[in-house]
């Protein structure tokens, strides 16, 4: 029968699980049942292992998941984002806010490459910095690495965001001894090539962080309406006469008055509409 012990999905490979139990890797494959489920367990996952087949026997459940990147078990997501090369997206950015907000996770933004806009450009972004600030989600630049490393403690941070906007770059700067590989922008395409082709929790002391595949764009999941709505904190300071008002073609809606007031920053407005549009053709995150 072997013995039984629970460990945590530290790295995934094709059909390869890297457990770690008890300070130690063990190398798993899933057990036949979960096949047949069609469960796969994530990176992040907690797992009941048998020690002596090396087969994972049952996924313990999941406080919270994400997809694009696939993980489990996350405290925290540092959304890193470039300036430039490839430009600052504020639509992608609240992409990845509404996914966090909806799974109940800890969001960071941290920006790279300042270097690379002057300083006339970089009073526009502050703008729209200090107002994601002001919604709660802090902001901190790549060079802040004690600052950083502070706020990576006793937490399961995600490294996500752009490829090529520096996540790889960053965690080696953190941590010396990785030497995790990273990659030009492709100036054609104008986003990065994708250096990282797997998911892993990267463990040092009290920090345990993944490095996960960058994206450029993200596509619609199995997400309500509602959920997108009510992940846009800032509407919820302004209740509306309906509970069920969306805050699109809806007469007397205060969330369009305070956008039309400059209270709501007109790129999150817009970019909720966008969202909204993509439910009505049909595409899922």
């Amino acid at each position: 029968m072997g013995i039984t012990m629970t460990g945590q999905v530290v790295k995934v490979i094709s059909n390869q699980f890297f457990v770690l139990v008890d300070d130690k890797i063990i190398e798993c494959k899933e057990r036949g049942k979960l096949k047949k489920l069609k469960t796969l367990p994530l990176v992040g996952d907690f797992v009941v292992v048998n020690t002596e087949t090396k087969t994972i026997e049952k996924i313990l459940e999941r406080k919270n998941m994400i997809v694009r990147p696939n993980v489990a078990n996350i405290t925290q997501a540092f959304i890193v984002t470039s300036f430039k090369n490839p430009d600052f997206s504020t639509n992608l950015l609240d992409k990845l806010l509404v996914q966090l907000e909806i799974n109940h996770i800890k969001a960071v933004i941290c920006l790279t490459k300042r270097d690379l806009i002057n300083n006339l450009e970089y009073k526009k972004y502050q703008e729209i910095l200090k107002y994601y600030e002001n919604l709660g989600y802090p902001v901190v630049f790549n060079t802040e690495l004690s600052k950083i490393k502070k706020m990576l403690e006793n937490e399961v941070t995600v490294m996500t965001g752009q490829s090529g906007a520096g996540k790889s770059t960053l965690l080696n700067k953190l941590f010396k001894d990785l030497n995790i590989k990273t990659g030009e922008v492709s100036y054609a395409l104008g986003r990065g090539k994708h250096t990282t082709r797997h998911v892993e929790i990267i463990i040092h002391k009290n920090i345990k962080v993944l490095d996960t595949p960058g994206f450029s764009a993200l596509s619609f999941l199995n997400y309500e309406k509602e959920d997108v709505r009510d992940s846009f904190k800032e509407f919820l300071k302004y209740p509306c006469l309906y509970k069920d008002c969306m805050h699109d073609k809806e007469s007397e809606c205060m969330v369009k008055k305070a956008k039309d007031e400059g209270k709501i920053l007109p790129s999150r407005y817009e970019n909720y509409l966008n969202f909204l549009h993509e439910f009505d053709t049909k595409k899922r995150w």
